[in-house]
């Protein structure tokens, strides 16, 4: 599980990275903090995104939902 959860966070922040946004960005846009968007990229702290938050920042860097899910 935790391994899975960690590349939820990975891929969040590939993805922000494609898109030239830094995680303040990111975080204004979904309204949340910057640190609450380093802790879920972070490889090594258990921070989850709420559904609802992954769907806001599946939006903001213009992904499918299920992107930020997948598990390669």
């Amino acid at each position: 599980m935790r391994d899975r959860l960690v590349l939820v966070g990975l891929n969040i922040a590939f993805y922000r990275k494609k898109k030239g946004m830094t995680q303040e960005q990111l975080a204004e846009i979904v309204g949340t903090s910057r640190t609450h968007i380093s802790n879920i990229e972070a490889t090594k702290i258990d921070k989850t995104p709420s559904l609802e938050l992954l769907l806001k920042i599946a939006d903001a860097l213009d992904v499918e939902a299920e992107k930020l899910l997948h598990f390669r």
